[in-house]
């Protein structure tokens, strides 16, 4: 029962981002060789919780080729008076497009270290899977929101067997 419980939180976790269930995002190694004609509203969404950061978008929203690889720009502030090291968690709305929105790469992956008083600014690039335009569950969906939220590295227990940075 105890190995069951411990093995349970990796696989929950592979699981999800295999499935996108829950909202969970996947990692892409390649975007797709064409994009669709078909545009798709891509909304961005920043949260911060016992954190002394302002965490912004630096656009409220992107309207994206569906296919087409993009570029959001996000942005920390810390106003501490030293460094402060947080990871994001994120999600996708609605739960249904999260198996079709791939990162190529994204500061949510590690944790993230900002100088005291500094300002970062933080990249993700990303696509919406084409498969999406054919999906009878997501095909009709005009807009994805895409929701980060920060939160002090301390305060998020790696699953059992890996590293924090995972």
């Amino acid at each position: 029962m105890v190995g069951a419980a411990y093995a349970s939180v990796p696989l929950y976790r592979a699981f999800c981002q295999i499935t996108g269930y829950g909202g969970t995002v996947r990692k892409a190694e390649v975007a797709p060789e064409k994009a669709l004609d078909e545009i798709l509203q891509i909304r961005f969404d920043t949260n911060v919780r016992g954190l002394p950061w302002d965490f912004t978008a630096e656009q409220t929203d992107q309207n994206v080729k569906i296919g087409a690889t993009q570029v959001a720009m996000f942005k920390v502030t810390n106003h501490s008076d030293k460094p402060v090291t947080a990871r994001a968690v994120f999600n996708v709305v609605p739960e249904q497009a999260a198996i079709y929105f791939r990162k190529l790469s994204c500061f949510c992956f590690s944790d993230q270290t900002v100088a005291a008083g500094a300002t970062v600014e933080l990249p993700v690039l990303y696509f919406v899977d084409p498969k999406y335009a054919q999906d009878f569950e997501t095909k009709n969906g005009k807009s994805i929101t895409l929701s980060y939220t920060f939160f002090p590295a301390t305060d998020i227990k790696p699953a059992a067997g890996q590293k924090a940075a995972d």
